[in-house]
């Protein structure tokens, strides 16, 4: 019953002055909707891109020559790259239990034309098998046979972006185009796929058979990759245990040598992009919480001015008889009931604000309940910390110094 007089009384008294409560109020308004606000754009980014990175595949494994490091944010290929062939890749799904399918992968830009529209794209060689690995499937037509692989056939997949950039609405299957002038009939236009993790565009290819690129494009007999693609998501250690172990055999790695190749699992991708992508979220929300503390400073220095003006009361308040840790509660009371005012209608501004952010700019947002909760226990929480120093200062008031006073 305490409790509940008290705070009608604090609502009575915040609202004699309902500027001064709103100015109180409004720092903690803006801490809370920023914290929230800040999580749901870092927890919308998250998302998106583990949602890109499961979509390669839990049980992918990708193999790539020499060695992978991340330069400018992206990853780049470094010392020997000529290492990979189409037989490790055979080698390795002929030999490891562990591994259910294999795609040898060799891309390079080139210029591909049709009639008078020209492109420069991505020309990539692999093998049937990528498009279950990867999940590229042909919404039109069909994809490259084994047979049109042994046969360095002249037949192309093209994504969706080099379709649009080529014929813009008319049909492209059956039509042939030039890559590097040499002619390629279109068997087939993939599903869409979007920007894949790494921010490129995986419509922007065009996918051949891995010996028509090697042969009558690029001139090679190496690979620049593989993607495999383990039975089972346990089994994905084993297999890359198995990879290692069987091309450095095949390379005549000595012992103690560093490997000509760098084995990606996509496992440890997702967990190092999910580690990456909390401490991002936490970093926004630590960065947008500052201002939960600046509204509790406000909150603090409207008490101290509120103090002032209410010693008389105070004063009289004891001389009727109320105890010390009546007028800490009474204050108290005030200053929760502002902190809990400004987390409820932060909370309610935050969860606005991100709606509108996804709305208006189309970046992904995901709103965090607990996040949502969190910041308005902090915001009461901030309220009753910085209002504990004016209400000891308020109770320890001498009540006949406090009736004297002008």
């Amino acid at each position: 019953m305490k409790l509940l007089k008290g705070t009608k009384i604090a609502l009575k008294t915040l609202g004699v002055h309902k500027m001064r409560t709103a100015l109180a109020v409004i720092g903690i308004v803006i801490g809370v909707s920023a914290v929230v606000l800040m999580v749901a754009i870092g927890r919308g980014a998250q998302e998106a891109v583990l949602k890109k990175i499961q979509g390669l595949g839990t049980n992918l494994i990708i193999v790539t020559a020499g060695k992978v490091r991340v330069i400018a944010g992206r990853p780049r290929q470094t010392g020997n790259i000529t290492t990979l062939t189409v037989r490790d890749a055979e080698a390795l799904a002929a030999e490891s239990a562990a591994i259910a399918r294999t795609a040898p992968f060799q891309g390079k830009k080139f210029l591909v034309k049709y009639e008078e529209a020209s492109a420069n794209t991505v020309v990539s060689g692999t093998t049937p098998e990528f498009s279950d690995i990867r999940n590229f499937r042909p919404g039109r037509g069909r994809f490259f046979t084994d047979e049109e692989v042994k046969a360095s056939a002249r037949v192309a997949v093209l994504g969706r972006t080099v379709v649009r950039n080529l014929f813009g609405d008319r049909p492209a299957v059956g039509e042939t185009i030039r890559i590097n002038n040499v002619p390629f009939e279109i068997i087939g236009i993939l599903e869409e796929k979007g920007v894949n993790a790494i921010g490129q565009d995986d419509d922007d290819q065009v996918l051949v058979p891995i010996t028509t690129v090697m042969h009558r494009l690029m001139n090679v007999t190496y690979v620049n990759s593989m993607y495999i693609a383990a039975r089972d998501v346990a089994l994905m250690d084993r297999a890359a245990a198995d990879i290692a172990s069987i091309l450095r055999e095949r390379h005549h790695v000595k012992p103690g040598r560093d490997d000509d190749f760098s084995i990606q699992n996509q496992l440890d991708i997702l967990r190092a992009e999910q580690e990456t992508s909390v401490t991002f979220t936490l970093l926004l929300g630590g960065i947008a919480a500052v201002s939960l503390l600046v509204g509790g400073v406000g909150i603090l220095a409207i008490m101290l001015i509120s103090l002032k003006e209410r010693v008389k009361e105070i004063g009289l308040r004891r001389a009727l008889g109320a105890r010390k840790k009546d007028v800490l509660l009474q204050f108290l009371l005030e200053a929760l009931v502002l902190g809990i005012a400004g987390g409820v209608l932060g909370a309610g501004l935050g969860i606005a604000g991100s709606l509108i952010v996804g709305w208006t700019t189309g970046l992904p947002t995901s709103v965090s309940m607990p996040s949502v909760l969190i910041a308005f226990l902090f915001s009461a929480g901030i309220g009753l910390f910085f209002g504990i120093y004016p209400a000891r200062k308020a109770a320890e008031l001498d009540p006949i110094h406090a009736l004297r006073s002008e």
